[in-house]
């Protein structure tokens, strides 16, 4: 549909009748040609005047997918870097990514769902945490579990990088219109077939995302103009673990 090495539309409707981690798991191979990948245009500034390479001794990618993320994440880490998905598909695309990125951190791949560790993660305490292109994947309900976890997967004066958006689009807007639709209708295709696949729009925003994060005992610091237009709307979030 979007690419001719991408999913065709057949292949996408399969994906959305299936659960969240067999979805990504027929989708995984072709998944960095839809546009539902964080695009290079972000991932390739979010670092810029935050992170230098070597500044961390180990970093973690938070629900890491097909490794867009570990790939900048590498250079920046001194030991190590770990990615944690539900899907073992996308996990195997991302060692790929991630051994092919330049620095010697040794990588880590840890299948699970990071909303089970609240309090003790598994994959370890780190100075750096990242979460790409993976909040539409939590429920609202879920979020405060969420940024438990981030918090179980820093050591106290960690931050957790991210990009958000301060508010959603307009109804003047053509992707008002698009992302809410997509909303409605899986709530409906939830309410009538199971397992439900979790996939929002307009989820961790800002407002909502600082009062959570505050809650758990992170400072929250905002970056605007980062990126470069068409996606100057978005903004870097830091969120330094106080407690």
């Amino acid at each position: 549909m979007f690419h001719k090495n991408g999913p065709t539309f057949f292949e996408l409707a399969r994906q959305a009748m299936v659960s969240v981690e067999r979805g990504y798991d027929l989708l995984a191979e072709k998944f960095d040609y839809t546009p539902f990948r964080t695009p290079d245009a972000i991932l390739d500034r979010v670092f810029d005047g935050e992170c230098s390479p070597g500044s961390v001794r180990s970093a973690v990618d938070l629900c890491c997918g097909t490794g867009a993320g570990l790939l900048r994440l590498r250079p920046l880490a001194r030991e190590s870097i770990v990615g944690v998905d539900l899907s073992k598909g996308m996990l195997e695309r991302a060692r790929v990514a991630a051994e092919r990125a330049p620095g010697g951190a040794m990588v880590s791949l840890v299948q699970g769902d990071v909303l089970a560790h609240e309090s003790a993660a598994p994959w370890g305490e780190h100075e750096l945490a990242t979460c790409f292109g993976a909040f539409g994947h939590i429920l609202e309900s879920d979020e405060p579990r969420f940024v438990r976890a981030v918090r179980a997967s820093l050591v106290v004066g960690g931050r957790f990088v991210f990009v958000t958006a301060e508010k959603g689009p307009s109804p003047a807007e053509l992707g008002f219109w698009t992302t809410h639709g997509f909303n409605a209708a899986m709530r409906v295709r939830n309410a009538l077939w199971s397992p439900p696949f979790v996939m929002y729009y307009l989820t961790f925003l800002l407002p909502r995302a600082t009062a959570l994060l505050e809650a758990e005992g992170f400072s929250v610091r905002v970056s605007r103009g980062v990126f470069a237009p068409p996606f100057d709307r978005y903004l870097r979030v830091v969120a330094t673990r106080r407690r």
